[in-house]
């Protein structure tokens, strides 16, 4: 799916889907250029970000709700106002423990995600 919001200024509301990715966790990809990417990811309690890696370097702002992250092998609890910052590479996951909204920025874009 390629999207049209690539280096547009203004990115409202509107513009966004909401897209089930499974087990109960959504995402809606906000603006983006070459450079970086903006993603809103939604989670049920319960629901689980597996383990993965990617080139990217990422933050992850925790808009709403409380999550168990594990980063490079360390694991610690998040709730609404801390922030995630993940290296290229690194191995990172989470269970959501009480139903929750993450935003994260990533560097470059997740070509990935446009697909």
């Amino acid at each position: 799916m390629k999207l049209d919001r690539a280096n547009k200024a203004f990115v409202t509301a509107e513009d966004y889907v909401l897209e089930d990715q499974g087990g109960g966790v959504s995402r809606k990809i906000l603006a983006y250029g070459d450079a970086l990417m903006q993603v809103e990811v939604h989670f049920e309690e319960g629901a689980i970000g597996a383990m993965h890696s990617h080139p990217h370097s990422q933050l992850t702002y925790v808009l709403e709700g409380e999550f168990e992250f594990t980063i490079d092998g360390v694991k610690q609890i998040v709730k609404k106002g801390d922030t995630l910052y993940k290296t290229p590479n690194v191995v990172h996951g989470c269970v959501c423990l009480k139903k929750g909204v993450l935003l994260d920025t990533f560097n470059p874009y997740r070509e990935d995600f446009l697909k």
